[in-house]
């Protein structure tokens, strides 16, 4: 039997945070956060809980969670749970981005079942390679127009409405109890630069996205992490999601700037960044800092080269002849940063799903390097550890075939008591070491800060 989804309107408020403070100790509570008010760029807000199930994907690409897809590969097990949800709830015509359907996770080290790697990274962060849940009602925000609606069925709407007006749950405060240590001191990260360079030099790839990890332990409530870090750098595609595990609390804490991936009504869209300066301190500053990236030839052309990349990667589920690149190297500015965004679109292929696509694009390209798969190789032989969610994709697809998902840069992942960052950056032949280690700092170097007590300040080069 069908049941017919209504969109019902809300209360509106300019951030999504008091919402969500109702809902977050709920089972399976995730939020997509826009970054609101203070983050430019952003519309939505998506936030729900308690889904209809949960499938996570473990390190040996075994689907786990749901006993009938065990047989099927992660993203077709994920298809085959989002047409559950399709076949037995009626949609109505909206132009809003969810109306019930997958939010979760896809980490960087599921791209090990997708292609032939390597396995010499360790893995040291045991969360799952994917975690998705079936969500069947969702509240959403829409800032452009100042409106929120709730999207539910009508036997659920009144749970859900006792949910979001109970009390927030009180919150705890959340402390570092030692300083973030980088995995890679500096004279390890410049053995792995001069490593790269030979490949380059040999022909292997043009580009590579060569990353360390920062962690440290923690104790308390990781939504407050979450807030402060939001302060500090608000971005449109951030994301809260924890969860209990054998672990303790697991989590990501994300506030990526970079939309990966985004499908609506058959219409593909990419976003990749490459090219970053810091914002200045004075306006004469900040102008300086905007046209040197501008002008910046090296810049350009990493950029250009992962444009092509994931040209490559779109045309493999999309309409021959349709992929285009609206926008090149084009100038966008955040609150800490100025970053350089290509804008990549393209038509899907009759009879291919968004997950398709986000199977054949994964990871993505502004990520990896380029060849996508030797580059891959190359950081799983240098860099020590996985990369776990870090420069995976976080998003959502819904029952109508609708997608938005990013790269899941600028994000803590909380595991057995530690919270890991990660900054890497795009190395090319004429890329310097030093300043190459140092940006792998000074990417992350605000988030640090935002988690760190203030007597405490990260330290760096």
């Amino acid at each position: 039997m069908t049941t017919q989804l209504q969109i019902t309107p809300h209360p509106y408020r300019p951030t999504p945070l008091p919402a969500f403070a109702r809902l977050r100790r709920r089972a399976g509570a995730v939020l997509l956060d826009s970054g609101r008010p203070e983050a430019p760029g952003g519309r939505y807000d998506i936030m729900s809980s308690d889904p209809l199930a949960v499938l996570e994907v473990d390190e040996t690409g075994r689907v786990e969670g749901i006993p009938e897809l065990r047989h099927l590969d992660p993203f077709a097990a994920q298809q085959a749970l989002l047409e559950r949800l399709t076949g037995t709830t009626g949609v109505p015509e909206s132009e809003l981005p969810f109306l019930g359907g997958l939010i979760g996770y896809w980490s960087y080290d599921l791209g090990y079942q997708l292609e032939s790697v390597g396995q010499r990274a360790r893995r040291t962060v045991a969360l799952p390679d994917s975690r998705v849940g079936l969500y069947d009602w969702a509240l959403i925000q829409d800032h452009e127009r100042g409106e929120a609606w709730l999207v539910a069925t009508p036997e659920r709407r009144r749970q859900i409405l006792e949910w979001l007006n109970v009390a927030p749950a009180a919150e705890g405060d959340c402390r570092l109890s030692g300083a973030f240590a980088a995995e890679l001191d500096p004279e390890a990260y410049m053995a792995r630069f001069a490593a790269v360079q030979h490949y380059i030099r040999a022909g292997d790839c043009y580009q590579v996205n060569l990353a360390q990890r920062f962690s440290a332990p923690y104790r308390g409530d990781l939504w407050h992490a979450y807030r402060r870090l939001r302060q500090a750098t608000p971005t449109p595609f951030s994301a809260f999601m924890a969860w209990p595990s054998a672990n303790g609390e697991q989590a990501v804490l994300s506030l990526s700037p970079e939309r990966f991936l985004e499908c609506r009504h058959g219409h593909v869209e990419t976003r990749p960044i490459k090219g970053t300066r810091p914002r200045g301190d004075t306006p004469a500053a900040d102008a300086r800092l905007a046209a040197e990236l501008e002008g910046s030839l090296k810049d350009r052309a990493e950029n250009v080269m992962i444009v092509d990349l994931l040209r490559n990667d779109l045309s493999r589920r999309c309409q021959p002849g349709t992929v285009r690149v609206p926008q090149l190297c084009g100038l966008e500015s955040y609150v800490n940063v100025h970053h350089l965004v290509s804008v990549v679109t393209g038509t899907l292929a009759p009879g291919r799903t968004p997950l398709e696509l986000l199977a054949a694009a994964f990871p993505g390209g502004s990520i990896t390097g380029a060849p996508k798969v030797r580059a891959m190789q190359i950081i799983d032989e240098l860099e020590p550890s996985r990369r776990s969610v870090y420069c995976g994709s976080l998003g959502y697809v819904d029952i109508r075939g609708h997608m938005d998902t990013s790269i899941a840069i600028r994000t803590a992942v909380a595991d057995d008591g530690h919270l890991h960052l990660w900054g890497g950056g795009g190395l090319v032949a004429d890329s310097d070491g030093e300043a190459e280690y140092q940006e792998t700092w000074d990417k992350i170097r605000h988030l640090m800060s935002a988690l760190a007590p203030a007597d405490d300040p990260p330290k760096g080069r």
